[in-house]
């Protein structure tokens, strides 16, 4: 089992240091490092993160939002994880840790409330389409 660390800062005028120092202290034995926007879904420390994870090893980053952007991102990256019999966790979300059952729970509530607002947004959309095509008769 390895503790593999990731750590993003979204400009080059920012400093990695403390994410670093932060990980470090959580015993992560390899520290990936990037300064690149979360917006950008083309990250090469990541992807390169995950293409090492294993069965049984741990994403740690300090934060979420230096992971994803957004729900949707933060669920399809720690779905890759778990394909992989991988865990994840965030040192200071300490909910977002699914090495715990709390932390899975957590994080299936936060899946289905995302799951939700698609179904909501699909609904919404497909109303708009159906009184966009009664105008037009």
């Amino acid at each position: 089992m390895a503790l593999l660390g990731y750590g993003r800062v979204s400009t080059d005028g920012q400093s990695l240091t403390a994410q670093v120092a932060e990980l470090k202290a959580a015993n992560c034995n390899e520290i990936y490092q990037e300064k690149i926007s979360g917006a950008k879904s083309d990250r090469k420390q990541l992807t390169r993160l995950l293409a090492r994870l294993g069965k049984g090893d741990v994403l740690v980053v300090t934060r979420l939002d230096r992971l994803a952007r957004s729900t949707r991102d933060l669920l399809n990256l720690l779905g890759a994880v778990a394909d992989k019999g991988a865990g994840f966790k965030s040192l200071r979300d300490t909910w977002a840790d699914t090495t715990t059952a709390h932390g899975r729970l957590m994080l299936t509530v936060l899946g289905g409330l995302a799951e939700f607002e698609r179904e909501l947004i699909r609904t919404r959309t497909g109303e708009g389409r159906e009184r966009a095509k009664a105008r037009e008769e």
